[in-house]
């Protein structure tokens, strides 16, 4: 069972989050505190931890960076603004993703299993990602699709591998730069576009008539296999 710490001060977030997961099988412990989050993080070792930036006693910032130097446990860190300049410091201080407030059980998890995934924490790193006839294999850095071997660029690879580990979410453009570019806020979409438009037409695809990449406008993008 996959063990969760969440350290979280707001009493209207934590119970909500703590009880969703634990109805889908995670085992969840709770702090209220940056140091008690810390101690408990030290002496108990989850697997994951969801970490507040804005605690009462210490910023979450520095949470993660005390913590960063006595651990490598993947950590989800959680803002209230997708534009706070201390989440790109967070993602540069070794945070493995990150969620915005107000968010669902649903993408929390869906974060949880893709960062688990990425660290093999949550099951082999050579363990296909699978979605339709599309199947990505991390390890090798090898795609096929209905059987026929993609060749892609390593940023292509990286592009796909990423929508592919949150299969059925809507992921932004600004999240694919900060998390695929490590571009901090402010890069430009078109770098984006582009690397889609490739990718796209390697798939056997186009924005007109999506298979695979569904545009969501204003949104951002969805990989889902065809017929979801």
């Amino acid at each position: 069972m996959v063990q969760v710490l969440i350290i979280e001060d707001d009493d209207r977030i934590r119970p909500l989050v703590m009880r969703s997961l634990g109805e889908r099988g995670y085992a969840v412990a709770s702090a209220t505190t940056g140091m008690t989050g810390l101690q408990q993080a030290v002496e108990h070792r989850p697997d994951i931890v969801v970490l507040d930036l804005g605690l009462p006693d210490v910023d979450g910032t520095q949470v993660l960076s005390m913590l960063r130097a006595v651990s490598e446990v993947p950590v989800i860190v959680a803002s209230a603004r997708d534009d706070d300049p201390s989440l790109v410091g967070c993602l540069d201080a070794g945070a493995d993703d990150y969620v915005v407030k107000p968010y669902t059980t649903a993408q929390l998890e869906a974060r949880i299993r893709a960062v688990l995934r990425r660290t093999a924490g949550g099951r082999s790193p050579r363990q296909q990602i699978v979605v339709g006839g599309l199947e990505i294999d991390p390890a090798a850095r090898r795609t096929t699709l209905d059987g026929a071997e993609v060749e892609l660029s390593p940023r292509e690879f990286d592009l796909l591998r990423h929508l592919a580990e949150r299969a059925g979410e809507v992921v932004t453009k600004k999240e694919l730069l900060v998390e695929v570019w490590q571009q901090a806020w402010g890069g430009s979409d078109k770098t984006v576009d582009v690397h889609l438009s490739w990718l796209r037409r390697k798939l056997g695809e186009s924005a007109s008539e999506p298979r695979y990449l569904h545009s969501v406008r204003g949104v951002g993008i969805r990989l889902s296999a065809p017929g979801t």
